[in-house]
């Protein structure tokens, strides 16, 4: 009965409960400094892609700290966001940079594909079925060769998330090892930073067929 409410919950609200607390959540970490958590590692991620690469950020939220970064490296950057609130954030912010208010379970992506993809703080928001189909769009995204970063807890847990109060998910690090490796993404790297976020980062095989 908790799953099925849960998956009435995300068809009734697609922000998973952030639209509510979007004023509370704008005035902190939507404010954040360059210095906010999760920053440098995308940074990092950002540096080692192609000049010029298309990456799109799903769940951008504001944009600050994350999707800033990626503009900085002068990347040729793409969101979405199911919060109307952190869209019209997102576009005060970034008025240049395309911007989608739409769930990334029935989001087009903007009918195209990416050198990469960024989902940080979103994954585990989503039933677990609904993660495991994301990571097929994951691939179904992603050139040959592009590259995934996400965030996800490496040990298999439910908890309640601090600010919506909803439940939140993750499959673990070896279920995600096992479903990336199933639509052909392989992991690269694993690391976590000072907010105790873990990292995925991971390679679309060259020889993985195309949709």
């Amino acid at each position: 009965m908790q799953t099925a409410g849960r998956g009435l919950l995300s068809m009734i609200d697609p922000s998973h409960g952030y639209e509510g607390i979007a004023a509370e959540f704008l005035a902190g970490r939507g404010r954040a400094p360059v210095t906010g958590v999760g920053a440098r590692q995308v940074r990092e991620w950002a540096r080692a892609l192609p000049p010029g690469a298309a990456v799109v950020d799903l769940g951008c939220g504001s944009g600050l700290p994350i999707t800033r970064e990626l503009v900085a490296q002068n990347l040729k950057v793409y969101a979405i966001d199911a919060a109307p609130s952190m869209v019209n954030a997102f576009r005060r912010n970034f008025p240049g940079i395309p911007v989608a208010c739409e769930s990334v379970q029935d989001s087009l992506f903007f009918i195209r594909r990416f050198d990469a993809v960024l989902s940080w703080g979103l994954i585990f928001l989503l039933l677990p079925e609904q993660q495991r189909h994301l990571i097929q769009r994951f691939a179904d995204i992603l050139v040959p060769g592009g590259r995934l970063l996400f965030t996800s807890p490496p040990e298999p847990e439910v908890w309640t998330d601090a600010m919506t109060g909803l439940e939140s998910r993750s499959l673990g690090a070896g279920e995600y090892r096992s479903q990336l490796s199933a639509v052909g993404l392989a992991v690269a790297r694993e690391y976590e930073d000072e907010g105790e976020n873990h990292y995925y980062e991971a390679v679309r095989n060259s020889n993985t067929p195309i949709w």
